[in-house]
């Protein structure tokens, strides 16, 4: 099913959608790293102002209270650069992830064309299945880039890292290769539901949304921001448990955060710690800011693929023409 010339499924070759996949990752980071940083900060927070807990517990620890304390606190303390924290691994992931996620999005639909058929699924289910696969390859692909984006953003002025190579090679040499995948398994069961519901919201409402005036004359950006905070809300519990894993090990009492709980059990073991030391809210730390990333930086991803596919595809063309 095609939504005329336009659809992001159909348009331009193979590594035209990658490259466009990849510069809307790369705007797109950029734009909301600061965010990203105060998001991590909350999540791996397993404390707050209404907590009596007292110095010993907190070891030094901030206590965070919203968002803008957040970045108010980082700023003060950190300054400016202290909102980039991790942009380097963050920057290759976000190119990667979202080269990998939509160039894996078009092909599995084109295979499902190929194996039932173009108006065999509905397109909220094929929408589904190509957001989920493309979603669950790009995770596994780039995550120990996310790993590293993680343990950088929640490190703080004591750096636990000092550069993106020495961290690589002490992650290897203390926790070996399967240090580079903690927290893996609550990564891929979050994605997969979170693009599939994301992909297919955001191919529900797009062609509805298409002939309105909206912001940037686009309406990808606002079905984007729709189908972001929707599938964002949903699987919001499985992120924080995975950034609450990525920094266990032998670096877990050196971060910003220096009570970071130790999760055994897996995914299942550390959603059973937080329920019983920090309750149902303790699953949604971060939520807020969360959101508020998620708005941005979708409507800047797809806004942003979808001209810079036009501009590959263009440039295509032109060249085509001159041979």
């Amino acid at each position: 099913m095609s939504f005329k010339g336009d659809h992001l499924k159909d348009e331009g070759s193979r590594l035209q959608v990658t490259a466009a996949g990849a510069t809307a990752g790369l705007i797109s980071r950029f734009i909301i790293a600061p965010l990203d940083v105060v998001k991590i900060r909350l999540q791996l927070q397993t404390h707050s102002l209404s907590d009596p807990l007292s110095t010993r517990d907190l070891q030094g620890g901030p206590i965070y209270k919203g968002t803008l304390p957040t970045l108010r606190h980082i700023l003060r303390h950190e300054g400016i650069p202290g909102l980039w924290k991790g942009n380097v691994p963050a920057e290759l992931l976000y190119v990667c992830y979202s080269a990998v996620q939509f160039a894996t999005y078009r092909t599995t639909t084109q295979l499902l064309h190929g194996a039932l058929g173009p108006e065999t699924l509905p397109q909220s289910a094929e929408s589904f299945i190509a957001g989920a696969v493309g979603g669950a390859a790009a995770t596994a692909a780039t995550y120990p880039l996310d790993l590293l984006r993680t343990r950088f953003a929640a490190q703080g002025n004591d750096k636990v890292y000092t550069s993106l190579a020495r961290a690589i090679a002490q992650i290897h040499r203390e926790e070996g290769p399967r240090g580079f995948f903690r927290g893996l398994g609550p990564g891929l069961a979050q994605i997969v539901p979170y693009m599939g519901v994301f992909f297919a919201v955001y191919e529900t409402l797009r062609p509805h949304l298409s002939g309105l005036e909206l912001p940037f004359s686009s309406g990808g950006a606002v079905a984007g921001t729709v189908a972001s905070v929707l599938a964002k809300t949903g699987t919001f519990p499985l992120d924080l448990v995975r950034k609450r894993i990525q920094v266990q090990g032998p670096t877990r009492g050196r971060y910003v955060h220096k009570n970071i709980p130790e999760y055994y059990g897996g995914t299942v073991g550390a959603v059973r710690t937080i329920l019983r030391n920090e309750g149902f809210r303790g699953l949604y730390r971060g939520l807020t800011v969360s959101l508020v990333k998620a708005a941005p930086a979708s409507a800047v991803t797809m806004w942003t693929y979808e001209r810079a596919l036009r501009f590959y595809t263009g440039l295509g063309q032109r060249r085509e023409e001159s041979w």
